[in-house]
């Protein structure tokens, strides 16, 4: 599967490397494209799974605020609810194609 904004590949993974959750795909930080992602200071913790980490998404289109986000540090009651644990894994907002 391929996360991408006008064209620009922005990370890329076999489908049963992504976890899906809240109807949400999260791809594994090594599927991400280096320099695709910058932090946000966008603060933000989600009541089950914890802090979040907001990143701005660049491609030579331009940046996508806040386009994309992880939890570093998963709640340990987050990783028993989903069933693996996916901390750092990487999701995107609706400005962004995955498929």
């Amino acid at each position: 599967m391929r996360a991408s904004i006008d064209g620009t590949v922005i990370a890329e993974a076999a489908e049963d490397e992504l976890i899906r959750i809240e109807g949400n795909w999260y791809f594994p930080p090594s599927a991400v494209t280096p320099g695709a992602l910058t932090e946000s200071p966008t603060p933000y913790t989600c009541p089950w799974k914890g802090a979040c980490q907001y990143y701005d998404v660049v491609t030579p289109g331009g940046t996508t605020s806040d386009g994309a986000w992880a939890y570093p540090r998963l709640y340990p009651s987050a990783v028993e609810r989903v069933g693996r644990d996916f901390a750092g894994y990487v999701a995107f907002s609706p400005g962004v194609t995955v498929g």
